[in-house]
């Protein structure tokens, strides 16, 4: 079996368990999340959303994050085998974040919000260059942030975000010119519940830093597969698109 054979694999049972219908366990969970937030007030839910929209547009836009240039002289086999070992290092350095920060207790807890998403937009941008794609085009910092939304959304939502993925290089030409019709509400809540549960009990004194750590290096982890993932379905769209050309081409050169 060829590694390209092997990660095929991978990915189709990835898709597949994506696709699955929501457990009974994500469909209570959903509902009282929902129930949660109704009763949230508006300006509540406005300045959360102005706040991550504004974190987020910061790194997509800002310099800080863009410097990776895109790897092009590497097989599929070991541009990945430099993934992995990016996505241990992130996830090292987010337990390490998570555990300063969840050993000082709330105030610190708070901070690490903003350093966690950091540290997790950056192992985007530097998984999407060894793929060779260029992150200075806006098209690919829009699918950084629809892997991030497929990491960290409930199943439902997880779903139509995998939709709108696929096929993507076909689909970029009709995105959004402005980052601003991105559907921040949806994405702030998404991510703000999807780590509610896991992060809470960071906050809480003594256990704090273990809990933070721990939580941290699972959500990278989980965050890194799902890049690689959405990436290998785009190589897989593109090598399909390149030999149906090519078998188009044949037929309509030998007239069969």
């Amino acid at each position: 079996m060829t590694y390209e054979q092997k990660i095929t694999s991978e990915m189709e049972f990835w898709k597949f368990k994506i696709l699955q219908k929501p457990s009974l366990l994500s469909k209570v969970t959903d509902k009282v999340q929902k129930k949660i937030n109704s009763v949230i007030p508006d300006k509540v839910h406005q300045a959360i959303t102005a706040a991550i929209k504004q974190m987020v547009k910061a790194v997509l836009f800002g310099s800080t994050f863009t410097t990776s240039k895109p790897v092009t002289d590497l097989t599929l086999m070991h541009r990945e085998a430099l993934i992995k070992q990016k996505i241990e290092n992130y996830k090292n350095t987010g337990a390490a974040e998570g555990g300063i920060t969840g050993a000082g207790g709330f105030l610190m807890s708070l901070a690490d919000f903003p350093l966690l998403l950091g540290i997790k937009m950056k192992m985007l941008f530097d998984i999407a260059a060894v793929y060779g794609y260029d992150v200075k085009d806006y098209r690919e910092r829009l699918y950084i942030l629809h892997i991030f939304q497929l990491a960290f959304s409930s199943k439902g939502e997880s779903q139509q975000v995998f939709i709108k993925m696929q096929d993507w290089d076909n689909k970029a030409h009709k995105l959004p010119t402005n980052i601003d019709e991105f559907d921040w509400l949806t994405f702030q809540q998404q991510y703000r519940d999807y780590i509610d549960l896991a992060k809470l009990a960071q906050m809480l004194p003594f256990v704090g830093a273990a809990v933070g750590a721990v939580a941290n290096y699972k959500l990278i982890e989980k965050l890194g597969r799902t890049a690689m993932m959405s990436y290998r379905m785009r190589h897989f769209s593109l090598q399909y698109a390149i030999t149906s050309t090519q078998e188009e081409n044949r037929k309509l050169n030998t007239g069969k």
